[in-house]
């Protein structure tokens, strides 16, 4: 069997936001002890990331979800944790709109801006802006506040959240009903 070469095309660069509090909601994705912990991508460059847009979404009043499978929900990473009332949604695929209420509980909060972070970018995270944008969400995900254990999965990624559904190849900032790669500190509140 002979392997097969491809060359993906160069992604755009990550754009800066302007986000509204009131309609905006950063959701958290597996950033658990076991998962994390020992994965390089995690520990040095996603959780400092989402600590920091973590501090800044809840001072700008930002309704905080997290999810992860259920035996794991306790067991997250410190820095990121979820704080007092936080709500956490239990999963059971990698869509985490999939047989769960995240649909019925953002509506509720008149949510129409999703900011998705965690583990993994070519994962629960790309599953969920898959599902969020077919369901009328604007997403934005941070790059380094989302990746993966290598540099093919987190192109990947990447790659498929700018290119599924209402395509975004060109990175629109905020393009609606599409993803839109960012970073952490390009992400304002206001």
């Amino acid at each position: 069997m002979s392997l097969l070469t491809l060359q993906m095309p160069a992604l755009p660069d990550p754009v800066k936001v302007v986000l509204q509090p009131a309609t905006t909601a950063l959701l958290v994705f597996d950033m658990i002890d076991r998962i994390c912990k020992n994965q390089p991508n995690c520990t040095g460059v996603m959780v400092p990331a989402l600590a920091s847009l973590l501090a800044r979404a809840r001072k700008a009043g930002v309704f905080v979800l997290y999810s992860t499978r259920e035996p794991e929900s306790s067991k997250w990473m410190p820095q990121v944790a979820p704080a007092s009332g936080d709500p956490i949604v239990k999963s059971v695929g990698q869509d985490r709109f999939y047989s769960t209420d995240l649909e019925k509980t953002l509506k509720a909060k008149g949510i129409t801006t999703l900011i998705l972070t965690g583990w993994k970018v070519s994962g629960s995270v790309v599953y969920t802006s898959v599902g969020a944008t077919l369901r009328g969400y604007t997403v934005v995900v941070p790059t380094d506040a989302s990746l993966a254990a290598t540099d093919y999965e987190v192109a990947i990624g990447q790659f498929q959240i700018l290119n599924q559904n209402s395509a975004n190849a060109t990175n629109e900032p905020l393009k609606a009903n599409a993803s839109t790669l960012s970073r952490a500190d390009m992400i304002v509140f206001q």
